[in-house]
């Protein structure tokens, strides 16, 4: 799991004043909104005897802890300690991480990490979602595997017909034809193919009419850094759009957060079938990516086998292996093996680096990082450094 990117960690419909908690990258978050309706991300524990914030209440835009009330503005700071008889200040340390948060194309978006506003990746510009005329609906899926597993699943085209030969995929023209892959920035990718589907059962089959062989589909995948993904499929009576913002709970869970738009059926009496079709297609891929070994997706790229039509997941893999290398992975081994049930550690906020006021004022001790999902004696290579077939030239 990475740092220092915008997550899509929640559907906006669901974040209101009241304080919910989430867990992304192995982290508790408290998510609410403050009274102008912005969305406010914090570390959901308290300083003082490690409470829950999202227990409490919100007052203001501040947040109040229940168990000694001690109250929290937006941007972290406690202003107000119960306990402390008139006049006794607020110790500097009396602070929270708090995370710069967006809403946007119906998700929150929170940056966790700690780089400077200059300095970090932009949220994606996801095309769609400000399209009057497409019918929206959305919904969630959790499963027992890791984000960056579920993230190519997706964006996976030879699965298809085999995983899902008892949907829409054909067993019987299982070939993959070569495809380019087109970049979109420095962090995103997508690839089209054409592939034959089977003949359409259900609801759709009466859009086909009497034909014995569906005409060729267009299909495109395309990813975002770090976790977003989508399908586009163009049906001979329509555009379907599949976005799936794969939100890493921990290294073994994952809620896939989707969203899908189409152009066809929009009255709500067809929401039900199509929210029927999503779930059925992850059902199935559920047992193929719960079963994938290793759990977590190997750094090493020639730790797989790949083959021409993997070229959409292998630009996926490289770049990420980018920002493992620049050391912006958190190292859950070490979590679990040195601070787990007796130390918390948080994901630095960028007021660390921002204010050098600031700087001793943190109770809890940041995260660890490491380079890579490589072994810890794996030498890490810094940015700009020689990679090392360049060394031994």
């Amino acid at each position: 799991m990475i740092k220092n990117f915008w997550y899509a960690i929640e559907h906006s419909a669901n974040v209101t004043r009241d304080p919910i908690r989430l867990t992304v990258l192995g982290q508790e978050l408290v998510l609410y909104r403050d009274t102008k309706g912005n969305p406010v991300v914090m570390s959901d524990l308290c300083v003082h005897r490690g409470g829950a914030l999202s227990e409490g209440f919100t007052e203001g835009d501040c947040i109040r802890c229940p168990y000694h009330g001690w109250k929290y503005k937006p941007d972290g700071e406690c202003v107000e300690i119960p306990a402390n008889p008139p006049g006794r200040g607020i110790p500097k340390k009396a602070r929270v991480d708090a995370y710069p948060a967006v809403d946007r194309y119906h998700f929150i978006w929170a940056f966790l990490g700690d780089l400077p506003e200059s300095e970090r990746v932009p949220i994606p510009e996801l095309p769609y979602f400000d399209d009057p005329d497409l019918k929206h609906i959305h919904g969630d899926y959790e499963w027992d595997v890791h984000y960056a597993r579920a993230l190519e699943n997706g964006i996976d085209f030879a699965h298809g017909a085999w995983v899902h030969g008892g949907s829409f995929g054909n067993r019987d023209a299982p070939e993959i034809e070569d495809y380019e892959i087109e970049y979109h920035g420095d962090f995103s990718a997508s690839a089209t193919i054409s592939f034959k589907p089977k003949k359409a059962t259900g609801l759709w089959s009466r859009l086909y009419g009497s034909k014995s062989e569906p005409d060729p589909v267009r299909v495109t995948n395309r990813w975002w850094m770090p976790n977003v993904s989508l399908l586009i499929v163009e049906l001979p009576f329509g555009y379907q759009r599949l976005y799936n913002a794969h939100v890493p709970v921990d290294e073994n869970r994952t809620i896939s957060k989707w969203h899908l738009m189409r152009d066809f059926f929009k009255g709500n009496w067809a929401d039900r079938d199509a929210r029927r079709r999503v779930i059925k297609i992850f059902d199935e891929d559920r047992p193929m990516v719960m079963a994938q070994r290793p759990e977590l997706l190997p750094y090493d790229l020639a730790a797989e086998l790949h083959v021409k039509s993997d070229a959409i997941q292998v630009a996926y893999r490289k770049l990420r292996n980018k920002y493992l290398d620049m050391g912006w992975g958190i190292d859950m081994h070490r979590i679990r093996a040195e601070y787990a049930n007796y130390q918390s550690v948080v994901i630095p906020s960028p007021a660390r680096r921002d204010n050098p006021e600031l700087a001793n004022a943190w109770v809890m001790k940041e995260v660890p990082m490491k380079g890579s999902e490589l072994p810890a004696d794996h030498k890490l290579r810094k940015p700009g450094d020689p990679k090392k077939s360049e060394q031994r030239r």
